[in-house]
């Protein structure tokens, strides 16, 4: 394997099926917040997928958004997909910020019910930006 095939394999940071089994619930825009993309996540939301036909769209959209979340994070030792698996059914918990190494916000989280759920609504918006800081902080210690 050479280096462009091997970075481009590490790069990989979203996965397709993920994203696919969210485009399922697509009406709740949970695919779009998984790709990096909060605002139209909201309006999907709120919309219901822009009355079903931005989600039916979004199925032939959803390779060309895993394309661009994997340029735009950073790859690191800690997953998306695990991130994002934790956020979703665990949020209120905050397992998903322990995962990250952030015990203080995630004991917190713990204690209150994910900031009475308004953390949790913060992080949908903002997981991928957190996990991709703390990549980029991992993969800075390790080299």
């Amino acid at each position: 394997m050479n280096p462009y095939q091997q970075s481009v394999q590490q790069q990989d940071t979203h996965s397709k099926i993920i994203g696919y089994l969210l485009w399922i619930f697509g009406f709740t825009g949970a695919h779009r917040f998984y790709y990096g993309k909060p605002v139209t996540g909201t309006i999907w939301f709120f919309t219901f997928g822009l009355l079903g036909i931005g989600w039916l769209i979004d199925l032939f959209l959803i390779p060309a958004m895993d394309r661009e979340a994997d340029l735009r994070f950073t790859a690191g030792p800690i997953e998306y997909n695990v991130a994002w698996i934790l956020l979703t059914f665990l949020g209120a918990l905050g397992v998903h910020r322990m995962y990250q190494g952030k015990w203080i916000s995630g004991l917190i989280y713990l204690l209150t019910g994910g900031l009475f759920f308004l953390g949790v609504l913060y992080d949908f918006w903002t997981l991928n930006d957190q996990v991709s800081v703390r990549n980029a902080e991992g993969r800075g210690a390790f080299q």
